[in-house]
Order: C-alpha cells, then sequence, then structure tokens
C-alpha cells in the first residue's frame, strides 16, 4: 500500500510528531491520512485507493459546535444565552479554527495539489480550519467523543479567557462601527477585492476601508465572515493608533508641565533679592 508518510521501519512514521502535538496515537492511522487529505491531493492522484477529508470535516464541525456550547453552558453558568451564542461563534469561527491548526502544526502535514502548494495552501485559514475540522472527526471515528472533547476543551480553554478580555465575541462590524464613528466621525465600507478556490471551497478576501484608507483585510468561506475578520483587523489597528496617540499626548503634557515647572523656578530665582554683602570691620 503507498503512503506519503512511509518511513524506513514503515508507514506512517512521519506522523509520530503530530500525534504526540495531538496528544493522541491513532488505532486507525488511515482515519488520520484522511483527515489530512485535501480533495485537490486526490484530484492529481486520482488511483490513490483513499478518500478526501471534506466527510471528516462536516463530522468534526457538528462535534465541535456541540461541545463548545456544552463546555461553555457549565463553564458559565450564569451567562446569559445570547452572550453564549456570541462566545461559542468567536470559538468556532475560521480564524480562530486556522489559529488551532497552527498551533498544532497541521500545515506540514497537509496532503495537497501542487497548484494549493503554489498557492501557499498550508498556510491559507480555510484550508487549515478545515483540517482541524476533520482530524475531530477523525478522533472521534477512532475513540470517541470523549477524546474529542478532550482536545476541543484544550484548544479553547484559553482563547476563551482571550475573547472574553478583548471583546472578541462581540459582532466585530458593530464594534467597528462604534470606534470609526466615535474617533474618526466615519463609517466603515466593505470592499470585496477577490474571490478564490472552487465552488466547494470558495475563500473571500475584503477589505475595511475608513474614510479613504484601507484598515483592515480579513478572509472567509464566505463574505459575512471574511467582513467580520476584516473589521477586527481594523479595530487592531485602531486601538493601536489609539493607544500610540494617548502615549504621544501623555508625553506632550508632562513635557508642558516640566517647562513650567521649569519656568516657575527661573522666575522665582529672577525675583529673589540679591544677597547682601557683610561689611568688613
Amino acid at each position: 500500500m503507498f503512503s506519503p508518510y512511509a518511513g524506513d521501519d514503515g508507514f506512517f512514521m512521519d506522523l509520530n510528531e503530530l500525534e504526540t502535538m495531538l496528544g493522541f496515537v491513532f488505532d486507525d492511522k488511515s482515519l488520520l491520512q484522511r483527515a489530512l487529505t485535501h480533495r485537490s491531493y486526490l484530484n492529481e492522484n486520482p488511483d490513490l485507493p483513499w478518500l478526501d477529508n471534506e466527510r471528516l470535516e462536516f463530522l468534526g464541525d457538528a462535534i465541535l459546535g456541540f461541545i463548545t456550547a456544552e463546555h461553555l453552558y457549565h463553564r458559565f453558568p450564569e451567562m446569559k444565552e445570547g452572550d453564549l451564542t456570541s462566545l461559542r461563534a468567536a470559538l468556532v469561527r475560521g480564524q480562530t479554527l486556522a489559529e488551532f491548526a497552527a498551533q498544532l502544526n497541521l500545515g506540514p502535514y497537509l496532503l495537497i495539489s501542487r497548484g494549493e502548494e503554489a498557492g501557499r495552501g498550508r498556510a491559507r485559514p480555510a484550508l487549515l480550519a478545515a483540517t482541524f475540522e476533520a482530524i475531530l472527526g477523525a478522533l472521534y471515528f477512532d475513540q470517541g467523543l470523549p477524546a474529542a472533547r478532550e482536545l476541543i476543551v484544550r484548544m479553547i480553554e484559553g482563547k476563551t479567557q482571550k475573547i472574553l478580555q478583548e471583546r472578541l465575541d462581540r459582532n466585530a462590524k458593530s464594534l467597528l462601527q462604534e470606534l470609526s464613528q466615535g474617533r474618526l466621525k466615519v463609517t466603515p465600507v466593505y470592499r470585496l477585492v477577490e474571490t478564490r478556490g472552487p465552488d466547494h471551497a470558495r475563500e473571500f478576501t475584503v477589505e475595511a476601508v475608513l474614510g479613504e484608507q484601507v484598515y483592515g483585510i480579513g478572509r472567509g468561506r464566505n463574505k459575512q465572515t471574511a467582513e467580520q475578520e476584516a473589521a477586527r483587523d481594523a479595530i487592531t489597528r485602531l486601538q493601536e493608533e489609539y493607544h500610540t496617540a494617548a502615549e504621544a499626548e501623555a508625553r506632550a503634557a508632562l513635557d508642558a508641565l516640566t517647562q513650567q515647572q521649569n519656568e516657575a523656578a527661573e522666575t522665582t530665582d529672577s525675583s529673589s533679592p540679591a544677597p547682601t554683602a557683610t561689611p568688613t570691620l
């Protein structure tokens, strides 16, 4: 049997390091292999006797949504339904899943076509997100729901706190509109600049424009997701600009205060009477 992961001591040797990152050793290595196989790879290798990862992705997406909802329900017993929904959406969005895939170093193990390789497919967020979901589906089949739950909770726990701290669970477009209208007196405009990929795996690129300037760029499987990502990118830049301006204002105020104090000291010195000389006897 042909395997792109074959090593000197047998098949799938190169997957050992990946299994270490995942924290699980697969009993059925072919499930892990399938989870890493993009459709484009099989289009170039039609004689290979296995399937692509799209059905595993479908299953993993469902498992991810369920486990994330269950975890948040128990983790935040006082949180309202609307806030739970918003937080879950932030955790399972494509960009977050692509970050999880990068943390697990999935990119080097992907089986993709030469065209995808040339187009930097290993770093493409949509492809990485889909692969992460496929890994979840494969893990469920190989070791059951508890294993899938363990991996999901491990990945989302730290991200949950970051999202809550940075308010990334809020609708990014609404937050950007609040910030841009409050600080710049302009309303954001979203501009579709690129659509790429086959029909089953479209990736849209959108720019968030404030006034005449591009403040953010986002990518996603649909235009709505890409707009949200562009809004988040723009928010990050706005906040950086705000902090830079605030620091500059603080420095200017401190310099002005220091100058006033120096001038006051000089005035006091000049207005003080000169010391009287003591007569010599």
